[in-house]
């Protein structure tokens, strides 16, 4: 009872959070400052996300079913390898026509990898839906 209400609280006190910088970046006007702000906080709550889906999974898991455990260590190890072969697709070229402030190689990379693995994960999206809705109708036909 007492972890619900440490749950609940939490949830709030980063809501308030939220919501503060929000409205602080709307009444700065969108300052690159205040952008930047959002853009931060934006990945400490992925973040946060992430490792509480490792932790809570982790500790759940090894509570209710300890073989669970492998289980998980496969679907990170799958993730791990996923970014692997988006990184090692990722070219790292610089845009075409940009004549803004110069990017490093590294940051040039980076936003490869993450657009190969939104390609990536959009198409097995896609693929898991096309083929999720035609076992459905096989299966409706038996």
């Amino acid at each position: 009872m007492k972890l619900n209400k440490i749950f609940k609280w939490g949830m709030v006190a980063l809501i308030l959070i939220s919501v503060a910088i929000l409205v602080w970046s709307f009444a700065s006007g969108n300052s690159e400052q205040s952008v930047e702000v959002l853009l931060y906080w934006t990945y400490c709550m992925l973040g946060l996300a992430a490792a509480s889906w490792v932790i809570i999974g982790l500790i759940v898991g090894a509570k209710n079913d300890p073989k669970s455990l492998v289980r998980i260590g496969i679907a990170i190890l799958g993730i791990a390898a996923l970014c692997l072969v988006a990184w090692l697709l990722a070219k790292g070229d610089p845009a075409v026509g940009y004549t803004g402030i110069p990017v490093t190689a590294g940051t040039l990379k980076l936003t490869d990898t993450i657009l190969n693995l939104t390609y990536i994960v959009g198409g097995a999206a896609i693929v898991a839906i096309i083929v999720g809705e035609v076992r459905m109708s096989i299966a409706s036909k038996k």
